[in-house]
Formats: structure tokens, C-alpha cells, sequence
């Protein structure tokens, strides 16, 4: 028997040495100068940069004609609209907690505005511009209101006169 606790006392002891004896130290990496020149490239690697007044975004919404002149019948169901539904996080003249509609149209197209209305989770998974809108909400997504094509373009004729 005192064979058999000098065995496992021994193996006990050659486990904790093989395990390096519990320090705290942290193992440091080391990397050749190939993974290191690897790892570089791929942080210098850009995907081209996408001009917001031509991305059109993900959603129902491909080609919106805005009229000469402002419906006015439109802008007043639009602004009714947005404040039900949008006003909680946008602020017309000013960043609130999502951006301001006003002067929308000299940074986005108008099909990319009614399809991040329209379909806001998609577009912030899936659409460059709206992930870049996002990470300046610091993660605010934008609700999803189940807003029509027809009340989005409302909106948007609203949007027109901000």
C-alpha cells in the first residue's frame, strides 16, 4: 500500500510540473514575419467605398421619381406619420438618437431612405451605409414600424420640405 501512495503521490507531482507549476504569466505569441506581413495586408485591404447618393440599400424600394413641385396632401400624412412613429428617436433638425432627416436627400438617395424606413433590420445586417449609421447611433437599431412602401414615400415627401 505504501508503494501504491509513493506511485500516485509521484504522478501527482509530475502532472502540476507538467503544467507548468500554476503560474500566472502569460504566454506570449510569437509570430514569423510572414503571418505578420499577412495580417497586415488584410487590415490594408478596403472594399471600394460606396457612395451613399448612389446605393439605393436592401428593400422592396428600386426607383423613386420625386415630383417638381411638393405634394402638400403627402407632406402632411408624412409629418402625422413620423411623429407617431419616428419622432421618439429623431429630432428633425438635429441628431437625437438616430440621425436628422433634414437635408437627407444631399447625403442619401431617395430609395435608400424609404427602404431603411421600410426594412431597418436588413439594412443595418446587411448594407454598408446603414451599418456605418449605426455604429454612429452607438448601436441604436432602428425599430422596425412595419411602415408601408406608400406611407414611407409619404415620409419622404415630408422629408423633402425639412
Amino acid at each position: 500500500m505504501k508503494k501504491l501512495t509513493t506511485i500516485a503521490a509521484l504522478a501527482l507531482l509530475m502532472v502540476v510540473a507538467a503544467c507548468g507549476g500554476g503560474g500566472t504569466e502569460e504566454r506570449k505569441t510569437v509570430k514569423t514575419p510572414d503571418v505578420v506581413a499577412h495580417e497586415k495586408a488584410i487590415k490594408e485591404e478596403k472594399a471600394p467605398p460606396i457612395d451613399p447618393m448612389t446605393s439605393k440599400g436592401i428593400g422592396p424600394v428600386s426607383e423613386v421619381v420625386l415630383g417638381e413641385t411638393i405634394d402638400q396632401g403627402m407632406v402632411e400624412e408624412g409629418k402625422a406619420l413620423f411623429d407617431k412613429n419616428c419622432a421618439a428617436c429623431h429630432k428633425t433638425d438635429k441628431k437625437y438618437i438616430g440621425p436628422a432627416p433634414k437635408d437627407i436627400l444631399e447625403r442619401r438617395t431617395p430609395e435608400w431612405v424609404m427602404n431603411m424606413i421600410i426594412n431597418p433590420t436588413e439594412m443595418v445586417q446587411k448594407d454598408p451605409l446603414a451599418k456605418q449609421v449605426l455604429a454612429e447611433s452607438n448601436g441604436a437599431i432602428m425599430a422596425d414600424q412595419n411602415i408601408t412602401e406608400d406611407q414611407a414615400r409619404k415620409i419622404l415627401e415630408y422629408f423633402r420640405t425639412l
